[in-house]
């Protein structure tokens, strides 16, 4: 019987991977796919702005969350299990399509499918890291990147080492959000992304992800049998040190307009250490539920699907950052 082929997608913290997402299942093209969605701590945002995407293919019969922390610290008690419930169904998926934490490193994730209740019967295709150019471009993880603690320890580049360890993995580079750099800055990003990335691998520019599928899904690079040969910066390492990030949950009231949000949400983002927020609001007389993402400085909002019946429309951001944030800080900057 032929493997099911996989791709895990990797990234930063707001480099679009769950955008990316979206995009591959409205152009799926008939191709059943299956997501693997994992999250940084123990609430879920992207399952449901996956699921909102408004097509067939996002049925949530298809989309397994993994909300336990990143999944390279949880492959056998998280991981294994989900791809076990995904290759034991009668009708198998055409593709499985994982997309990690942001902050996870996949080459852990990679070595799992070597294990062999899963060899015999899946296969990684490939590793695509998506990356946000323009924040490669203003320094964020270079060795003191702009939002790094002032009380972190001596040498300690946590946003650097993740980064750095993602691209190390890949069979492509997406160099998301292209349409914000010039031509200059661009090649810039590139040169940077190349640096780190295997002998081979590619470097793509992209505008909110949009490739064709069979670019992302088309890689066949049974890349299992090679991660060995992928050095990365934590190799040898039980996983990797969490501890050098945070994260939680704000509630927030209803809001009397939408543009409300990004007042709140961009002087949440400019405390320090605030590497990332995202999820959602409720908009007195509006039917429609209020999608809020933050990387750095760019905030961007839109309404996805209406609130259901049954649903509380209630506002729930999650804030992720460098351990030590300000949380009340944070929390009184969301609320308003």
């Amino acid at each position: 019987m032929s493997k099911i082929p996989a791709t895990v997608i990797t990234g930063f913290l707001g480099a679009g991977k769950t955008t990316l997402i979206r995009q591959l299942m409205a152009h799926a093209n008939g191709r059943r796919i299956a997501l693997v969605i994992n999250e940084f701590g123990d609430i879920g945002i992207d399952k449901s702005i996956v699921e909102g995407c408004g097509v067939a293919a996002c049925a949530p019969e298809g989309v397994i969350e993994l909300a336990n922390g990143c999944i390279c610290c949880t492959v056998a008690d998280d991981f294994l299990p989900a791809m076990k419930t995904l290759l034991d169904r009668p009708d198998p998926f055409d593709h499985i399509v994982i997309e990690t934490s942001g902050l996870a490193l996949p080459k852990p994730l990679v070595q799992a499918f070597r294990w062999p209740e899963v060899r015999a019967r899946a296969t990684v295709s490939g590793v695509v890291a998506v990356v946000d150019g323009p924040a490669v471009l203003a320094g964020r993880f270079a060795r003191d990147p702009v939002n790094q603690l002032a009380d972190a320890p001596e040498h300690d580049f946590p946003l650097e080492e993740v980064f750095e360890d993602q691209l190390r993995v890949a069979d492509l580079a997406i160099l998301n959000k292209a349409d914000l750099l010039d031509d200059a800055g661009l090649a810039a990003v590139r040169s940077r992304v190349e640096q780190s990335l295997p002998a081979g691998a590619k470097a793509l520019p992209a505008h909110r992800g949009a490739l064709p599928v069979e670019v992302l899904l088309g890689q066949g690079a049974k890349v299992e049998d090679a991660i060995e040969t992928r050095a990365a910066l934590h190799d040898g390492e039980d996983g990797h040190d969490h501890d050098d990030f945070e994260s939680f949950a704000a509630e927030i009231g209803p809001l009397d307009d939408p543009a409300e949000i990004e007042a709140r949400v961009g002087a949440a983002v400019r405390l320090p250490g605030v590497l990332r927020v995202k999820g959602f609001a409720a908009v007195r007389g509006k039917p429609l539920r209020l999608v809020v993402q933050a990387a750095g400085p760019r905030i961007e909002r839109y309404f996805d699907r209406p609130w259901g019946p049954a649903e509380a429309r209630a506002g729930r951001l999650v804030v992720i950052g460098l351990k030590g944030i300000p949380r009340a800080d944070v929390e009184r900057a969301l609320k308003g």
